[in-house]
């Protein structure tokens, strides 16, 4: 047999680049899907990339993701290649993308106003500092731009931009946030920066992406033979004693509370996810706030792996700065469409075709989206659903005097209905929802000031069989919060461990697209 018949490898958590990397190692390796184990420590798979619940419980959707047709090459690739559910003759790509053809996106209200009024965004509203900035940022390199946060670069007015308010709340940046992570977004998403303000770029899925991406693929692997072992945690790895290469010798695992092993054989592989932006969240209710949780297996690990080879990164700069790293999101069932019909009218916008709307004095940076219904595959024609999040959880909110973070569910939605003026409303859309906050700790830990090195390679140098996967791997000019950076990851580990003669799919370089820095250039003079 062929070294790819007898090589098994090893997954360490479900996410999304574990399932790309299993694809990748089936498809262009032509390893049998019997010999891969794909370890979870949760019931569910798809790791961030979630969406869960049901009409009596109520949905969940813990982060928003956004997709992006021109800036998602991998993603992409990988998707053209995976069958869709309804129709196994349609790829998920075609399916996606012939649904966003017919549900477009251009936002009418992207941000509203302290009295629920729609603002004017045809100004992005620079100064000729900000703008100098903004250029000066975009061409300093990442190795001066070092450890200093977005606020130590750019001048207190720059964060009262409506740009500001836009492109935060897109991304999810905060003011404390890496300068080099806020560079490479304005580099790889530069073609989205003329029409920010209406979020035309963003691609759209069907249902929710845990049902339009997450499941075929995971259908597409079961049926290729792929090993899930569930609630199965990894505690640690064992290497070889050798300085110079670094194998992975032993796995060490929990599975129904014993502590078991694995030991490796001489073609095995192992794929670590190292870090979880969305570990140690802890969802809420109507009646109660959710709690604080704290780091968890994946960090763990990491730092477990790092106590035996230092230079395979630092987790500390990612998972010891909760304060920095937290916000909180919520998701609302509706039994009633009277908020849909309400938010439809005030903002011009039908379910699905709006994106973000964003509350740009509220004390919590609030901001909303109702997706196009239904956006569960499991949703009854009755029920609506739509998600928010607010970014600044430890502040007092404008009309419900406590933090978010402290609220309930009927705390937050009260909140919201009074920010858009829906108090007449309110008694009924809170008798008629259900609101589950939800609490995430290291949400933004990825975009943590961070120094060279403290993110390993996705296959550090001097491995023989270990790659790591998912946002807190470093690959040079990409962007972590995003499903592209995860499957990037994947494609690179399993093309460079197995030395595959496959070129990884080049990303688009905006700026150096002549009609792309002209419209760019335009827009910071509206």
């Amino acid at each position: 047999m062929g070294q790819t018949e007898t090589c098994k490898a090893y997954f360490v958590g479900a996410g999304v680049g574990s399932l790309a990397a299993a694809v990748y190692l089936i498809r262009d390796a032509h390893i049998p899907g019997k010999n891969i184990t794909i370890f979870e420590e949760m019931n569910i798979t798809g790791g961030s990339c979630d969406g869960t619940g049901s009409p009596e419980k109520g949905y969940m959707i813990r982060g928003g993701r956004m997709l992006n047709d021109e800036a998602y090459e991998c993603t992409w690739e990988l998707l053209k290649f995976i069958p869709s559910i309804s129709n196994p003759q349609k790829s998920v790509r075609d399916e996606i993308i012939e649904f966003d053809r017919n549900v477009r996106t251009h936002a009418k209200a992207r941000l509203i106003d302290g009295n629920g009024k729609i603002i004017d965004v045809s100004s992005m509203g620079f100064s000729n500092k900000d703008r100098i900035d903004m250029l000066k940022l975009t061409v300093t390199p990442e190795e001066a731009l070092g450890t200093i946060t977005i606020e130590q670069f750019f001048s207190p007015s720059f964060f009262k931009t409506n740009f500001w308010y836009m492109w935060a709340t897109t991304f999810a940046f905060q003011p404390w946030h890496s300068a080099v992570e806020f560079k490479r977004y304005m580099l790889r998403f530069m073609h989205e920066f003329p029409r920010i303000q209406t979020l035309e770029g963003v691609t759209r899925t069907p249902y929710n992406q845990y049902d339009s991406i997450i499941l075929p693929l995971i259908k597409w692997l079961k049926e290729q033979g792929v090993v899930f072992s569930m609630n199965c945690r990894v505690t640690d790895l064992d290497f070889k004693p050798a300085a110079a290469e670094k194998t992975v010798e032993c796995i060490h695992y929990t599975a129904n509370g014993t502590q078991q092993k694995i030991q490796l054989q001489a073609n095995d592989l192992v794929f670590v996810t190292n870090g979880s932006m969305t570990q140690g969240y802890t969802i809420g209710s109507m009646t109660t706030a959710p709690r604080l949780g704290s780091k968890g297996a994946s960090f763990k690990l990491w730092e477990s792996i790092v106590k035996k080879h230092p230079d395979l990164g630092n987790p500390a700069p990612f998972a010891d700065h909760i304060e920095k790293s937290l916000w909180e999101s919520f998701t609302v069932t509706c039994k009633d469409p009277i908020f849909f019909d309400l938010m439809e009218k005030l903002s011009g916008n039908t379910a699905g075709t709006g994106a973000l709307v964003t509350f740009r004095d509220s004390n919590w940076f609030m901001s909303i989206v109702l997706a196009y219904q239904p956006h569960f595959i499991n949703q009854p024609e009755d029920i609506n659903v739509f998600w928010g999040y607010g970014l600044f959880p430890d502040k007092q909110g404008n009309f419900v005097p406590k933090k978010m973070s402290e609220c309930t569910g009927e705390e937050i939605l009260t909140e919201l209905c009074s920010h858009l003026r829906f108090t007449d409303e309110l008694p009924f859309i809170l008798k008629t929802s259900n609101c589950l906050p939800c609490l995430m700790p290291f949400i933004t830990s990825q975009f943590m000031p961070r120094a060279k090195g403290d993110r390993p390679l996705v296959v550090p140098p001097g491995s023989t069989n270990l790659a790591f996967l998912g946002q807190f791997a470093e690959i040079p000019d990409d962007v972590v919060f995003t499903v592209e950076y995860s499957v990037r990851s994947a494609q690179i580990a399993v093309y460079s461990l197995l030395n595959l003669s496959k070129e990884v799919v080049p990303m688009h370089q905006y700026q150096y697209d002549t009609r792309v820095l002209f419209d760019s250039f335009i827009t910071s003079f509206r």
